[in-house]
């Protein structure tokens, strides 16, 4: 990928922010997906895979996908995405989180606390994720509980 095609891709990205954060979730995920698939392509033509598409960058991009289709309700292709940012940057807490919340909303107490605790190792003052982390425990303690009165 050559300097001026870096550039395409990076403006890419910063329209597909600014649908994504003006609530034009339709043009955030067209934006997104293309962003993706010129990362894809420029690891696909031989170069490092997200070759001039930052870890960072790509990580969010996937991330924010991914919040778009937890927005309609695809939850499993929303964790597609979650996983896929985490593979692409590990160390991003954020999607770690937002696949939390979605396996907790399944009922996936264990997965969900995992990914919890996996947000507070890399940020332990993230907030949200030591509540979610709380509620899942107690939620799971309370299923345990109804199926030994079963």
């Amino acid at each position: 990928m050559d300097a001026r095609q870096g550039r395409q891709n990076h403006a890419v990205l910063t329209l597909a922010q600014a649908h994504f954060q003006k609530g034009k979730y339709a043009e955030a995920e067209e934006l997104y997906s293309a962003y993706i698939g010129q990362c894809a392509c420029a690891g696909s033509a031989g170069q490092a895979p997200g070759s001039k598409c930052s870890p960072e960058d790509l990580a969010t991009a996937y991330n924010n996908r991914g919040q778009i289709k937890y927005f309609r309700v695809d939850f499993y292709e929303a964790m597609d995405d979650y996983t896929s940012a985490i593979e692409v940057q590990p160390t991003f807490e954020v999607p770690y989180y937002n696949r939390g919340l979605i396996l907790y909303r399944l009922g996936y107490f264990d997965d969900a606390l995992e990914d919890f605790k996996k947000v507070l190792n890399l940020n332990p003052e993230f907030q949200d994720a030591t509540l979610s982390l709380r509620q899942t425990i107690l939620d799971k303690e309370e299923k345990q509980k109804k199926k030994l009165l079963k």
